[in-house]
């Protein structure tokens, strides 16, 4: 299935309070108190307000810091790398490619194989089951859960 992602006025006004402030206005959300951080389901997160692919379950690890980190994305063009140096501090902040919405940062202190940690904010990201990727237009990623 061929899809387009992008940023529209329709799925930005669907964004709540706390989604809003984060992809669109570069915000944090509290650790440990997010949808994500300890979310252990088998499937993929995409970017809430294009939809573009972002990480698989299969790359997420407890890294103990309060938001949910994964190793490696799903799809390495879908993420782009900005040099941040906000908050007294250099950084390097992860954004969606087609939506343009802040996901949160990349650290060089992951695990193998990567040796990346991608710290996300939940709120930035929508989760889709294995069992719903085909009905949501995903069903190329069922694959990588030995589904067909």
């Amino acid at each position: 299935m061929s899809r387009t992602y992008q940023k529209t006025d329709e799925a930005l006004g669907r964004l709540d309070r706390m989604q809003y402030a984060v992809t669109q206005e570069d915000m944090t959300e509290p650790p440990f108190r997010n949808q994500f951080w300890d979310h252990k389901e088998a499937g993929i997160y995409v970017e809430v307000v294009s939809g573009e692919p972002l990480f698989a379950s299969s790359q997420k690890f407890d890294s103990a810091c309060g938001w949910p980190s994964y190793f490696e994305p799903l799809e390495p063009d879908n993420i782009v790398e900005i040099k941040d140096t906000s908050h007294g501090m250099i950084r390097t902040e992860v954004r969606s490619k087609h939506g343009d919405s802040h996901l949160g940062h990349v650290f060089p202190d992951g695990p193998p194989p990567t040796g990346l940690r991608y710290c996300i904010n939940s709120a930035s990201m929508r989760f889709i089951p294995v069992a719903d990727l085909e009905k949501e237009g995903y069903g190329e990623y069922a694959r990588l859960f030995g589904k067909k």
